[in-house]
């Protein structure tokens, strides 16, 4: 029991300077929305000029989620993440002196990429650092940062913008930034070969360098496998339908006659819940050494309750709520937990995490991009959006059942 009781303080050791790098990184992601039509002002930017300081991040996502993916595996995945905090550290401090709207969406870029490194590299340093028995319950807690992070952002920023403007915001949150990622460095020990991760690619120039073409079809062919793509869409799936429900919940629940701020609540009241489900799936996954079945549970739960979401008011509205929230969000915990038994290889893992953040960033983009064309020009097809999203969501559940997977 000692031993036990050890290797559990070890993964807490690990994950929760991981959570606070993810924390201050998100809250940086989300302290624009609720302080939009102000920086639009400050900055004289149009609604289709300001949109792009959210959907920048989802676009970098998209692009360097391959690259940086690689990366992590090659350099070292706490060097990226701690370089990844102060990249966004710094690129938010310039914020604070941007002078005009092209300089601030590039900054939001930049800040983007550092968020993409971060996630990329936060799973391989669990790999690294903490015991496979304790895995899933080390991954809860790297969940939390970007739910709390999120969180946090919508509850601070409007308070500092008011004590103390754009400005103070910025340096507030780039010093935020630039500790977890002092914190990091410091907390978080690695064998001493992480300068190659212990997760680098097994195709590096070398005197065996004609083994290089087998080893690449090789990666080629995980990429490619049945197993893998059952296990990956669904995912894209669920960040759709996740997507969808942040986006339009509140429009389609306030055109139903509900107040802005209940239905403001009733729609990010699943990420409050993620909360718990992240960590109870983490244990879980741990205890029975199974993530298929909480997989498919939360893919079960998230498609009835984004149409219910969409389309009712009243009890079944906070029921549908609750249900995602307890049910639905444990999902991505057990999707980033089991992903390296899927890829089979550790040396895959760099790679393969670009892959999924690829994959999370096209499902987000679905997400704002399917349900508008669902909805029409006046947004009042919400029969349509729900029942196709659901749709959705229980293709994604057959997918996982077909997947061949703990």
């Amino acid at each position: 029991m000692r031993r036990e009781g050890a290797v559990r303080r070890h993964y807490a050791r690990v994950a929760l300077p991981l959570m606070l790098v993810a924390l201050s990184v998100t809250v940086i992601q989300y302290q624009i929305p609720t302080i939009m039509e102000r920086v639009m002002d400050e900055f004289s930017m149009d609604a289709g000029s300001a949109s792009w300081l959210m959907s920048v991040f989802t676009l970098v996502g998209i692009v360097a989620a391959l690259p940086v993916g690689g990366l992590a595996g090659r350099v070292g995945a706490k060097r990226l993440m701690v370089g990844a905090a102060f990249l966004a550290s710094l690129a938010t401090l310039a914020s604070a002196f941007a002078d005009g709207a092209p300089m601030l969406l590039a900054l939001r870029a930049l800040e983007g990429l550092g968020l993409v490194a971060i996630v990329a590299s936060g799973p391989l340093v669990m790999q690294r650092c903490v015991d496979p028995r304790c895995i899933g319950s080390a991954t809860g807690i790297w969940m939390l940062g970007g739910m709390l992070g999120a969180t946090l952002a919508g509850i601070s920023t409007p308070v500092l913008y008011e004590a103390v403007g754009f400005r103070g915001l910025c340096l507030a949150y780039a010093g935020l930034a630039a500790l977890s990622g002092v914190v990091l460095q410091v907390a978080v020990k690695v064998p001493q070969d992480d300068a190659a991760g212990g997760l680098v690619d097994e195709c590096v120039p070398s005197a065996t360098t004609s083994r290089c073409p087998k080893l690449a079809e090789g990666r080629l062919r995980v990429f490619l496998a049945r197993d893998t793509w059952c296990f990956l869409v669904p995912f894209a799936l669920f960040q759709m339908l996740l997507l969808g429900v942040l986006s339009f919940a509140p429009t389609a629940m306030q055109q139903r006659g509900v107040g802005v701020v209940e239905s403001g609540f009733a729609s990010t009241l699943p990420m409050l819940l993620a909360i718990v489900s992240s960590l109870a799936f983490g244990r879980l996954s741990d205890r029975f050494g199974r993530n298929k079945p909480l997989y498919l549970a939360g893919m079960l739960a998230m498609a009835p309750c984004t149409w219910l979401l969409l389309t009712t008011t009243g009890p079944v509205m906070w029921v549908a709520a609750v249900v995602m929230g307890l049910f639905a969000m444990g999902a991505p915990t057990v999707v980033v937990a089991a992903y390296p038994r899927v890829l089979g290889k550790p040396g895959l893992l760099g790679v393969g995490m670009g892959v999924l953040l690829l994959v999370q960033s096209l499902g987000q983009f679905l997400g704002s991009f399917v349900p508008s064309l669902l909805l029409g020009p006046d947004l009042t097809q919400w029969a349509l959006c729900g029942a196709v999203l659901c749709a959705a969501g229980l293709v994604g559940a057959a997918l996982v059942a077909a997947c061949r997977f703990d």
